[in-house]
């Protein structure tokens, strides 16, 4: 605190002791100054003082007013100046401000009966939104909410203002059964107005409340144009993971070109390898991982429809081969390798060594030991390819096409 203010809050706490006496010798040019500094400093009850004493010497209403402002500021001499303004009231009966100020005086001492009273004669006297608006407001200490609602709607039609949209939002949530109708009123809003984030929010709740996913997702999507954040990406792709809309997910991750790792795996699911592919020699170039040269070997395999295209099966073999030169040892590759140059023929030994290597890393993976066993098969060593397919089985079911072919293949083996 400044020196400066420190002064003035010495000099107000010792003026509090000696005003009664001091206002006295006060001229009204004097008071006036003191009680405007007295409003900068939040001195309300000080401020009060001095609006009545000016009001008493020269029944001007504005200092009235501005005694019942204080009054309302500082919760001090409520009663009294509710009595003042109503002695007022009855010889200016055409002052509308008496009334505005009536009505929090009376709220504020409970008297919600006479505020209401005092709302109604102002409805009466004014249709500006400021006085519908305070107006609203003994309606709903008094649980009027119809009431208050189309008062509040009225000021909404007339300044469509964002504060006023969000009582009416509550109002319509919790008292009035009316939550859909909020939501349409908050949409119309966001689509027609340049929309603060606390509408968002609102209709985030809402949308919750309804358990309307679309809704929630789509007002998420609002938020992320505005604002990148990846807590809110994130919201929006538990949407869809919810939804399990994946093409959904591919389209909003393309247009903001954000997250190419799950995009990737994304188009990998719903088999779209041109894609992805794209995708693992953009990260290639950028890392030099070589994870990538892998994933580009399967993309490139399950891109063509002939799985018997040799010029194509040489391309995924160089690919491999310069993958596992560069140092990639994860045994989801190793597996996937291994078994091209089994079923394929290619070098069916080479193939069980490097499928080997994967089951170091899982022992007990079923689809390596059934990939081992295929290599057993074509070996002809039936006893061991069978063995393993029967751990495969037991583990497995026949419920994959693969496994069964294997199974009844490898049975007839002898």
């Amino acid at each position: 605190m400044s020196w400066y203010h420190l002064i003035f809050m010495v000099y107000f706490s010792f003026f509090s002791f000696t005003q009664a006496k001091s206002l006295l010798h006060l001229s009204n040019d004097e008071l006036i100054m003191r009680g405007l500094v007295y409003d900068e400093y939040n001195a309300h009850e000080d401020a009060r003082q001095i609006y009545a004493k000016l009001f008493d010497a020269t029944q001007v209403g504005a200092y009235l007013f501005k005694e019942a402002k204080s009054s309302l500021l500082g919760r001090t001499h409520i009663p009294e100046s509710i009595e003042r303004l109503k002695k007022w009231d009855i010889s200016h009966p055409e002052t509308l401000e008496s009334k505005r100020l009536l009505i929090p005086l009376y709220l504020t001492n409970n008297q919600i009966n006479l505020a209401k009273n005092e709302a109604e004669n102002l409805i009466e006297r004014s249709s500006m939104p400021l006085d519908l608006e305070l107006a609203s407001n003994p309606f709903l200490y008094s649980g009027e909410f119809k009431r208050a609602l189309s008062l509040l709607r009225r000021v909404y039609e007339t300044r469509p203002n964002e504060i006023i949209l969000l009582r009416m939002a509550d109002i319509m949530d919790e008292y009035t059964g009316e939550r859909k109708r909020a939501i349409q009123l908050l949409e119309t809003h966001r689509r027609m107005n340049i929309t603060s984030n606390d509408v968002l929010a609102k209709l985030l709740v809402l949308y919750s409340k309804e358990k309307d996913i679309d809704g929630i997702l789509e007002t998420y999507k609002v938020l992320y144009e505005d604002n990148r954040d990846v807590k809110i990406l994130a919201k929006i792709l538990d949407a869809y993971a919810y939804k399990k809309d994946t093409l959904g997910a591919i389209k909003f991750l393309e247009k903001y070109q954000v997250e190419n790792e799950l995009l990737y795996e994304l188009y990998k699911s719903k088999e779209m390898f041109s894609k992805a592919l794209v995708i693992a020699q953009n990260e290639y170039k950028t890392t030099k991982d070589a994870k990538w040269l892998a994933e580009k070997a399967i993309l490139l395999y399950e891109n063509v429809d002939n799985k018997e295209d040799n010029a194509t099966i040489k391309d995924v073999i160089k690919i491999f081969e310069k993958a596992l030169k560069a140092g990639i040892d994860d045994s989801i590759y190793l597996n996937y390798y291994g078994y091209i140059l089994i079923d394929k023929d290619i070098d069916i030994k080479k193939g069980i060594e490097i499928i080997k290597k994967a089951l170091v890393q899982q022992p007990n993976n079923t689809y390596y030991l059934d990939s081992l066993a295929w290599g057993y098969y074509k070996l002809h060593a039936c006893k061991k390819a069978y063995k393993l397919m029967r751990q495969v089985v037991d583990e497995e079911g026949l419920k994959e096409k693969e496994i069964l072919e294997h199974w009844n293949t490898i049975g007839q083996c002898k």
